[in-house]
């Protein structure tokens, strides 16, 4: 691929890739479809409606709406306009979507009508933010706004430089980070993707992913625009919705928990697969027994690659050749992965940090430069904090985290902001938070705590729900244990490598 294909504003890269007009981009389960003309003229309004609320070139517009057609054009219209797109997760508490506010001071938010940042006070504490709402079946102050608008824009010249997007990443200390990924980087990835996984002028994406998360919005959405195709769009995934979508859509990505999902349904057969040429995995860890019993059913090897929010995708199993279970493939074309310990690069089978570089790369956090220079090495590798090797073959193995993070279901959850809450109930002593094994969420949260008021009082329950009051649901402890003491080395840190290997089965015994 040229160098600079991608060095220019990510719209205009997809706008040069857009087929004939009435070729259909979106169809959703309610009848609605949207083709690449309508897409053109809608993202124009939008945009409009953007400009029309004072958003400017590098204006954050803060978003947390259902998942919907309209949500990708307004994402779109963001890229016209030059602003930044700040998706958020549905799931999130007042007191969460607070910080969030502070942090990336939108000049625009865009909610369902029903979230929760809905019940903040934009009257007075957040009076210089605008609030407009958008909701299922094109409802919503912000639609009425836009239909009023004109169908012409002309899109924001860029070098790729400039920001796209800022996601959000929890970070060790509790406090998310917003990592902000340009143009270019989203860009680059994109074309490379649509490139490594064959896409082609026939190929129709089933989307039943998040897109306030980078697997629904980057992986997917880009890859179908810069191939100039379209996808199903599911507004969750329902796995009898699924199952029916299949025949008519030739390339699946998802999580592993989509994947034993399907294994649980008679109905998902060979002959239910028979049109789709790919499945892909990813945001989790593919269980080798999923991957292997896949095959077995349907006679399909799911695709697995690996990326995090700050880079989009780093590595895959290839298209054609060999997809290993238990390994996250091969460095795409343009990016490098080393494998390093104490400042050394380790040779064939040596595990180690797994650092990155390449255009796909972000260029640091959000209104937080101390901890962008701790994350970049000096010849400009990005420490992604995850522990693996690499096999004589180049392919690539996870085998943890060096940050304790832990990917439940594709949503990134740090211990440590589960922790700071558990050690606030009354009663808790102290509180150690794990990822396990999980069949169905790529791993399981689960708590171990000691308490000073004994095994008679203590209600796990009680605890959980009350932590999602507080807490997104996916970050909750599907489980909480009562011991008698954390297990600690001889500087005092918690082994929770020990834990994990106490608890590691719980999710995976039959029940």
């Amino acid at each position: 691929m040229e160098s600079n294909i991608w060095k220019k504003n990510l719209y205009q890269l997809f706008s040069e890739n857009f087929p004939e007009k009435d070729h259909i981009f979106i169809q959703s389960t309610g009848g609605q479809s949207i083709n690449y003309r309508e897409l053109e003229k809608f993202t124009a309004q939008f945009s409009n409606a953007l400009v029309n609320k004072g958003v400017k070139q590098g204006d954050r517009v803060l978003v947390q709406t259902k998942k919907s057609p309209e949500v990708v054009i307004l994402y779109l219209a963001c890229l016209r306009v030059g602003a930044i797109f700040v998706p958020l997760n549905t799931g999130y508490t007042e007191s969460e979507l607070t910080y969030f506010l502070d942090d990336a001071k939108p000049r625009l938010v865009v909610c369902d009508p029903n979230s929760n940042i809905s019940n903040l006070d934009f009257q007075s504490e957040f009076s210089s933010i605008s609030l407009e709402t958008l909701g299922a079946h094109r409802s919503g102050t912000f639609i009425k706004l836009a239909e009023r608008q004109s169908e012409e824009y002309i899109t924001f010249e860029s070098d790729g430089n400039d920001i796209a997007c800022i996601l959000y990443t929890s970070g060790t200390t509790g406090k998310p980070k917003g990592a902000m990924l340009s143009h270019a980087n989203l860009g680059s990835n994109a074309c490379t993707l649509k490139k490594e996984w064959g896409f082609n002028p026939e190929d129709i994406l089933l989307h039943a992913l998040p897109v306030f998360h980078a697997h629904g919005l980057f992986v997917a959405i880009n890859t179908v625009l810069v191939n100039g195709t379209g996808m199903v769009f599911l507004p969750t995934f329902d796995v009898h919705e699924v199952i029916r979508e299949m025949p008519r859509v030739t390339v699946m990505m998802g999580v592993p928990t989509f994947y034993t999902r399907l294994l649980e349904e008679d109905l998902f057969t060979d002959d239910s697969t028979k049109n789709i040429r790919l499945f892909i995995s990813g945001s989790a860890p593919l269980l080798a027994e999923t991957h292997n019993e896949f095959y077995d059913r349907v006679g399909h090897s799911i695709l697995e690659r690996y990326g995090m929010t700050e880079t989009a995708m780093n590595t895959s199993n290839p298209l054609n050749g060999d997809r290993i279970p238990g390994s996250v493939g091969l460095a795409l074309p343009g990016i490098d992965v080393r494998i390093v310990t104490d400042g050394k690069e380790l040779d064939i089978g040596g595990t180690g940090n797994i650092e990155v570089r390449g255009p796909n790369v972000f260029s640091g956090y959000w209104r937080n430069p101390e901890k962008t220079a701790q994350e970049f090495c000096d010849d400009g590798y990005f420490r992604t904090g995850d522990i693996g090797y690499k096999d004589k073959n180049g392919y690539i193995f996870i085998v943890g985290r060096a940050k304790d993070l832990i990917i439940s279901g594709g949503y990134n959850v740090y211990p440590k902001e589960v922790e700071v809450c558990l050690d606030e109930f009354n009663g808790i002593r102290e509180s150690a938070v794990i990822g396990v094994p999980h069949k169905d969420f790529g791993e399981g949260v689960v708590a171990v705590v000691t308490s000073d008021n004994g095994k008679e009082t203590f209600n796990s329950k009680k605890i959980i729900s009350k932590l999602k009051e507080e807490l997104a649901a996916y970050k909750v402890p599907k489980a909480i244990y009562l011991v008698d003491e954390i297990p600690r080395n001889v500087m005092g840190k918690v082994e929770k490598n020990k834990l994990r290997d106490i608890y590691k089965d719980i999710f995976l015994k039959d029940t």
